[in-house]
């Protein structure tokens, strides 16, 4: 009979693992080389230099930063808060609560905060914390279920990230565990959308990405770079022709967000290095299916590690900050304050992190 019983629940296990039902339908891609951690990636400890300043208590996941026009620092937190931070007194103000998940954030020339919530869709909030959403479905009602990041141009258009249009990280209730299913499936369902204010219209301006994340425009705002974190690709998309390239690729980690600096550069932040795993199964749907029936600690999850990046106008590496440590992980950006200071943001950490030159 025990013998019995342990065949029977080896089938019940092999047939588990084969057919029972996932919420991806994995499609086949082929996995760029990995350049790892040498040449212009080579390891440092430079970010290991990192002094923090903690969120109040229960917070974390300051996703996004900005410098508002009245010299604090705004940030997005998991909690749905939009939370604003002096320098100079370590003093947090809760200015905003979306009731979402707020990532991308940025002031346009008006005052205004644009934030990009993962949640809701877009959300304009002014100076004195009134929230609009402004869209929650473009304007041939496909509806906005993974809004990731944004920037604004100077004639007002909002450009803006929906990662996954297959994986809505409100119902699944967690943006990370909804990314997880995107990067696995591999679909190419990710879009960047343009708000016009002219004629209140949101309109598809590049799909077909692998979770699309982070966007920044370029100084002289011809064209507009694109996180596509599934590729481990930073996109140039050229405003004007309507043509995608390369800005930098392949990367050794998962881009999340990138800013643009008053000096023409840019910060890019590696949530985590590549993953093995993802990478050798890129060309096998059915085995990624098999392992999205495992338990979730067989499950691919980010690896702690700290990595920003500094790129120029044509993407070139002009340096790097790195903690293999992990003392600050899932590293999503940074901003530099006119003082030089450099402010790092991360996915899912309870501090903000903060490098003096």
């Amino acid at each position: 009979m025990i013998r019995v019983a342990l065949i029977a629940g080896f089938v019940g296990l092999l047939a588990y693992l084969l057919f029972w039902p996932v919420p991806i339908q994995p499609v086949a891609w082929e996995a760029p080389p990995n350049p790892g951690f040498e040449g212009e990636f080579v390891v440092n400890d430079r970010l290991a230099s990192l002094e923090f300043i903690d969120l109040p208590d229960g917070e974390y996941g300051p996703e996004d930063v900005a410098l508002g026009p009245d010299g604090r620092i705004y940030m997005a937190l998991h909690s749905g808060k939009i939370a604003a931070l002096d320098l100079e007194t370590s003093v947090f103000e809760t200015v905003a609560d979306t009731g979402g998940r707020p990532l991308g954030i940025e002031f346009d020339t008006g005052g205004m905060l644009w934030i990009a919530d993962a949640y809701i869709g877009l959300i304009r909030m002014t100076p004195d914390g009134d929230l609009t959403t402004v869209a929650s479905e473009t304007s041939d009602g496909s509806p906005i279920l993974f809004a990731d990041d944004l920037d604004i141009a100077s004639d007002g258009k909002v450009y803006f990230s929906d990662a996954s249009t297959r994986f809505s990280a409100a119902e699944i209730g967690e943006t990370l565990a909804a990314s997880i299913l995107d990067l696995m499936e591999h679909s190419s369902n990710g879009r960047v959308l343009v708000y016009d204010p002219a004629d209140d219209t949101i309109k598809t301006l590049v799909d077909g990405l692998t979770f699309a994340n982070g966007v920044a425009l370029s100084a002289d705002e011809r064209s507009l770079k694109i996180v596509e974190t599934g590729t481990y690709t930073i996109h140039s998309h050229d405003l004007e022709t309507r043509t995608l390239s390369p800005f930098i690729a392949p990367l050794p980690g998962f881009p999340d967000n990138i800013n643009d600096n008053d000096d023409g550069t840019f910060w890019a932040g590696l949530v985590s290095p590549r993953n093995v795993a993802i990478d050798g199964l890129s060309d096998s749907p059915f085995l990624r299916k098999v392992i999205m029936r495992l338990p979730s600690a067989f499950t691919p999850a980010p690896t702690r590690y700290g990595f920003i990046l500094r790129l120029d106008a044509d993407g070139q590496v002009i340096e790097t900050l790195q903690d293999p440590a992990g003392a600050y992980a899932s590293t999503t950006g940074a901003i530099t304050l006119p003082d030089g200071r450099i402010v790092v943001s991360s996915l899912t950490e309870p501090k903000i992190g903060i490098l003096s030159p």
